[in-house]
C-alpha cells in the first residue's frame, strides 16, 4: 500500500488516534468482538489494529451493543472507521469500502419449535427476536411480515427472551447463531436463509479519501491471508472471505 498522505491523515485518523469502532456480542462473527476480560477480541479488531498500525498511529477501540448503535452514531465523530454488514439502509449512514466477508443470516429457533424453514417462521403467532436497527433485522422483518417482531439492544437479551419463551426466533448472522448453540440446549439453525450479502469496512460518509484508503487496506488484508487468519482465529473457519476487488 501507498504511504497514507495529508488527506487520509486529516480524514481517517483525525485526533491522531484510529477510533476503531466494534460490536461485541456474546459470540463471535466477521462483524461482533467478544470481550475477553479487559481486552476485546475479534476480526474487527485485528483489522483495525492493522490499520491503526499501517497508518504509524494508536488504535482506540470503541465498543457498542450492536452494528445499529455504530451506524446511528457515524455523524457525530465519535469512531473514524468500523466493519460492518452492509445494507441499503445502513448506506444512508456511512459509506462503505471493499468487502471482506461473504455474509449469511437466518433463524436460530427455540427448542421444540415446528420451524423448519423461514417461510415456516412466516406465520402469525411467531415471535422473531432481533438485534435493532441492523442490516439482519432488517432483512428478517421483510421475509417474515406476518410475524412479530421485537427489537433488542444487544444478543445477550435476544438471548434471555429465547430462554424465558418469550421468542421463538433469534435472527443472526450464520456464525453467530453458531456461537449461541451452546447458549440454548436444544435449539437449531436452520439451513435456508434470508439474507446473503456481505460484510465491508466502512467510514463516516463524506470521507472520500478515508474510504479508498481503507478499501485498499482490505484488498491488501485479503490477499495476505490477514483476513482468512483472523477469522480462523476466532473459530469462524467455515466463514467465506470475499472475493477480491469486491465492493457493496
Amino acid at each position: 500500500m501507498a504511504q497514507a498522505d495529508a488527506a487520509v491523515m486529516q480524514q481517517l485518523a483525525p485526533t491522531g488516534k484510529l477510533r476503531v469502532a466494534i460490536a461485541v456480542a456474546p459470540s463471535p462473527s466477521a462483524q461482533f468482538a467478544i470481550q475477553d476480560g479487559d481486552h476485546y477480541r475479534g476480526v474487527a479488531v485485528t483489522l483495525g489494529t492493522t490499520l491503526a498500525n499501517k497508518l504509524g498511529v494508536p488504535a482506540e477501540i470503541i465498543a457498542h451493543k450492536s452494528s445499529g448503535e455504530i451506524q446511528n452514531s457515524a455523524a457525530d465523530n465519535k469512531w473514524d472507521v468500523a466493519f460492518l454488514p452492509v445494507d441499503d439502509e445502513r448506506k444512508k449512514f456511512v459509506d462503505f469500502g471493499n468487502a471482506y466477508h461473504l455474509l449469511q443470516s437466518t433463524f436460530l429457533v427455540a427448542p421444540g419449535s415446528t420451524i423448519a424453514a423461514v417461510k415456516d417462521a412466516d406465520a402469525d403467532g411467531v415471535v422473531i427476536g432481533g438485534v435493532a436497527n441492523t442490516a439482519t433485522f432488517r432483512a428478517a422483518r421483510k421475509a417474515t411480515p406476518k410475524a412479530t417482531h421485537i427489537d433488542f439492544a444487544g444478543v445477550d437479551a435476544a438471548v434471555a427472551a429465547m430462554k424465558a419463551n418469550k421468542i421463538q426466533a433469534i435472527a443472526l448472522s450464520r456464525e453467530s447463531l453458531s456461537g449461541l448453540l451452546g447458549k440454548i440446549a436444544g435449539s437449531r439453525i436452520l439451513d435456508d436463509a434470508f439474507l446473503n450479502s456481505s460484510t465491508a469496512v466502512c467510514v463516516p460518509k463524506g470521507k472520500p479519501a478515508a474510504l479508498a484508503y481503507a478499501g485498499e487496506f482490505i484488498e491488501e488484508a485479503k490477499a495476505s491471508g490477514l483476513v482468512r487468519k483472523s477469522l480462523d482465529e476466532m473459530g469462524l473457519t467455515s466463514s467465506q472471505v470475499a472475493p477480491a476487488g469486491m465492493k457493496p
